[in-house]
């Protein structure tokens, strides 16, 4: 009688992938690399995972925090037996890969950035019990590659660029990912082309800085040529890179959203200046108007730093007077958080971390009313929208407005007369709102 040979088990990987959107499509590549390796890809399902990838964010103190309690409780996990080998990845990975390795002995692997690219390989020596630690130059980052999508498969964030030139003095992030380096527009086109292809409605472009991407206007126009897609949207860009071609180009493209989202940081001149900031008030209000004449109605997200050394209340107050002029359609504010390395950690005149936070508190309810005004004056106007799932219960859709990015802003329930799928744009009159929850009809 032949002896049936048992196939061998399929070793499971589990993901928790923290932070910003460049940290996710880090993630999806190491997950498309896995998978194309033969492991099965768990992503959120620890539970009998033999190796969880904690891919963390190591910008803000917040931001570690919330790596440091997810490898903690990994750890307890392991502890008790339900998954098996823990490697910690990611920008805190890149940091402070020796005081993870020293300090959290449960983790059995800690890899930098730079060893994104040979992570099959790196998996296969910690399943077999190996201690992996290794942080190649950051160059070693491939910023292409195919990506297993943590998001809906209607909308995909597309990378155009990586590291940063602009050394703001609170910013640890040209330590951690290196200077400014960018894809060939070929190589995005061909990216965007496949997402589209795959039945992406919506791509996302980022980077640590995108309006530093050379020839953006042009890059833009030729992703606006790709049949499949509808909106095309633009995070993370700098002011005094908002070009008048720029703004031309996105006032006359359909495909691109009049949306941006423009980090100001600040709008007191000597804090700007402070900050390593280039521009003053003047500047930041000349470029908003112009986005403003060209494209009326445009949706601009903007943050800012409150508590940064040598802000008193003079400084607080400018900024909060600013913010209330501006207008602005959605905004986050963030306490100073100091971050060694970077040459703010040790400026004089730091900020009592109490005072900053009521300084956010202030700014955040007073742009809590601002949001309100806008969603109010938008009933009976009829919106663009874009389904992202549909509520059996109710017989209503979740969607997003052109003004709202995904996993950021708010969202919007309407109903429709026809059945709808994710991805599908439809014309939305506004009725009203449900808490702060925009309620609308399809027409």
């Amino acid at each position: 009688m032949p002896i049936l040979k048992r196939k061998p088990k399929v070793q499971r990987i589990a993901l928790i992938s923290l932070g910003c959107p460049k940290n996710q499509v880090n993630a999806e590549r190491m997950m498309h690399d896995l998978q194309a390796a033969g492991f099965a890809i768990a992503e959120s399902v620890y539970s009998g995972a033999d190796a969880v990838i904690v891919n963390t964010c190591g910008f803000v103190d917040d931001a570690k925090k919330e790596a440091i309690d997810s490898i903690l409780e990994m750890a307890q996990l392991k502890a008790d037996g339900t998954i098996g080998k823990i490697l910690v990845t990611g920008c805190m990975a890149q940091r402070y890969q020796d005081e993870i390795t020293a300090e959290i002995p449960e983790v059995d692997g800690v890899l930098g950035l730079g060893a994104n690219d040979s992570i099959v390989q790196h998996m296969q020596e910690l399943l077999g019990g190996a201690a992996v630690s290794e942080s190649p130059d950051i160059s070693c980052l491939q910023l292409g590659g195919e990506r297993k999508l943590l998001s809906p498969q209607h909308w995909a964030y597309l990378q155009i660029a990586d590291g940063c030139n602009n050394c703001c003095t609170y910013c640890a992030i040209p330590g951690i990912r290196g200077p400014f380096r960018h894809r060939s527009t070929e190589d995005i086109l061909a990216e965007a082309e496949a997402l589209c292809a795959a039945g992406a409605r919506e791509l996302v472009l980022i980077a640590q800085d995108v309006t530093a991407y050379p020839a953006l206007p042009a890059l833009l126009q030729q992703l606006c040529q790709l049949e499949e897609l509808q909106w095309l949207r633009l995070l993370y860009c700098y002011p005094d890179e908002i070009s008048d071609e720029l703004i031309a180009t996105m006032a006359s493209e359909d495909k691109i959203v009049k949306y941006i989202d423009l980090p100001l940081q600040h709008a007191d001149d000597r804090i700007l200046a402070a900050m390593g900031r280039r521009g003053t008030q003047a500047d930041i209000t000349a470029v908003l108007n112009k986005l403003r004449a060209a494209m009326p109605g445009i949706a601009i997200r903007t943050t800012f730093i409150c508590g940064f050394p040598g802000e008193d209340e003079a400084a607080f107050e400018t900024l909060a007077e600013f913010v209330a002029a501006q207008n602005f359609t959605h905004m986050g504010a963030f306490a100073f958080s100091p971050q060694e390395g970077t040459p703010a950690f040790s400026f004089p005149n730091q900020v009592d971390p109490e005072i900053a936070q009521q300084r956010v508190e202030i700014l955040t309810q007073q742009q809590a009313e601002i949001a309100l005004q806008h969603k109010e004056q938008l009933a009976g106007q009829t919106m663009q929208a874009m389904v992202e799932a549909h509520d059996p219960y109710t017989d209503s859709y979740l969607a997003r407005t052109a003004a709202d990015a995904p996993e950021i802003d708010g969202m919007l329930a309407f109903t429709s007369p026809r059945h709808l799928q994710p991805g599908e744009v439809a014309q939305v009159q506004i009725i009203g709102l449900k808490e702060d929850m925009l309620i609308g009809k399809a027409l």
